[in-house]
Order: structure tokens, then sequence, then C-alpha cells
């Protein structure tokens, strides 16, 4: 579903190149369930930039079900970002005056899914995430561990191939951690393919195949023995 091929991603400040990516080759499959594993400033979150299609490499290739990447435009780009793919952010990024209904709801808008469809799905998403009873509370009437769970479910509104998650429970104490990562466990028994960023190894630990990425590079892409 994934493929990567001698991926460099270089930065410019100012006078100073600094590359983030150094020949990156990854492969990752429909289905799969990544832990992508290092320590800071290792290019986690670059690689996880482009396989977002959120910013494009200095060269090499990026295959996306078999698509070269590099030819789509921006509507292309944006639509993909809307359709194919459901990110997490540690952050949780979510809207500070939206209910958790309207910031389910937003995807559900661009991607131009009318009214009844709409209100169905966020309904089935609110309970997916066990927040049905929290639909008209805003961020600032919720814990962290229910805003990711919110940010989760916009992530899937569109019901995305790729779900991807970076430091999804960085923000978190270590229970509310655990149960956003159980949903992501039922997410990946569902077929989802997805790839979780994380510096926690025990998050990694729970997924199928653990990536370790130092100083841009990958290092070991291995297969967890369960």
């Amino acid at each position: 579903m994934i493929k990567l091929q001698d991926v460099i991603k270089d930065y410019q400040t100012g006078k100073v190149s600094f590359r983030a990516l150094n020949g990156v080759n990854l492969n990752i499959s429909k289905g799969d369930y990544v832990g992508l594993v290092g320590p800071s400033g290792s290019g986690k979150s670059t690689l996880m930039n482009l396989i977002g299609c959120l910013d494009v490499p200095t060269s090499g290739k990026y295959f996306l079900e078999g698509d070269d990447v590099a030819t789509f435009n921006n509507n292309k780009l944006a639509d993909l970002r809307n359709t194919k793919i459901g990110f997490v952010f540690q952050a949780f990024n979510l809207l500070p005056y939206a209910t958790a209904f309207e910031n389910i709801e937003m995807p559900l808008i661009f991607s131009k899914t009318k009214g009844a469809a709409r209100k169905k799905r966020i309904k089935e998403l609110l309970e997916l995430v066990g927040l049905s009873d929290k639909s008209n509370n805003k961020p600032t009437e919720m814990s962290g561990g229910e805003m990711q769970r919110v940010a989760i479910a916009r992530a899937l509104a569109n019901e995305p191939d790729l779900i991807l998650a970076d430091e999804p429970t960085g923000n978190l104490d270590s229970k509310s951690g655990e149960a956003i990562v159980k949903i992501f466990d039922m997410l990946s028994k569902d077929g989802k393919t997805i790839m979780i960023i994380t510096h926690d190894v025990n998050i990694a630990k729970h997924t199928n195949r653990i990536i370790y990425i130092k100083d841009g590079q990958i290092e070991s892409n291995g297969h967890m023995p369960h």
C-alpha cells in the first residue's frame, strides 16, 4: 500500500541544509499495524508527513497504492488527505469552540456527505470511541483522553484506509493512553492500516511490526514476535 524508495528529505534554514531523511526504503502492506520508534530528531515526524502527503520528498519516490504521489496535483493531494488518510496528533488539533459532534463533522462537510448520512456517521463514531454522551461537549469540557477520542473519531469520519497517529498518547496519563491504544488495536483487527509514531515502547508493543528510525535512516524494520 505504501512504498518509499530512496527517499531523501532536506530542509533549508538560511544557508544551512539539514537532511531529515537519508535514503529511506520502506514497504507497508494493507492492514499492517506499525509502530515507528526513534529518538527525538530521528526523522519520525518528517516520515509521517511524507506518508500523509503533507510534504514531498527532496528526492526518491513515494508510491501510495501503486500511484506515484509526485504526479498528484494539490487538489488530488487534499482529497487524499481528507478521504484516504486519517490523522491523529499529539495536540488533538480540535476546534476549541466546536462541540465533539461539530469537530467530527468537519471532514464529512469537506467530502460533501449529505446531512442525514453525516448525522448517522457521527453517531456511529461517537459510539465507537465511547463518547455517545459527550456529543455536545466542547474540548474545554473534556479530559485529554476524551479529546483524543474525538480526534480519532474525526480521523475515521471518511473511512480512510490509512491512519497515521503522531505520539497519540504523548499528552495523556498512562491509563488514558492505554484506552486510546485499545481503540487502535480494535481498528487494526478491522483491517485498517495503522502507523503509530511513538517514543513509548509499551505503546509500540501493541503493534505487529516496529520500525526503528535513527538519524533519518531506518535501522530495523522487524515484525514483532507475538
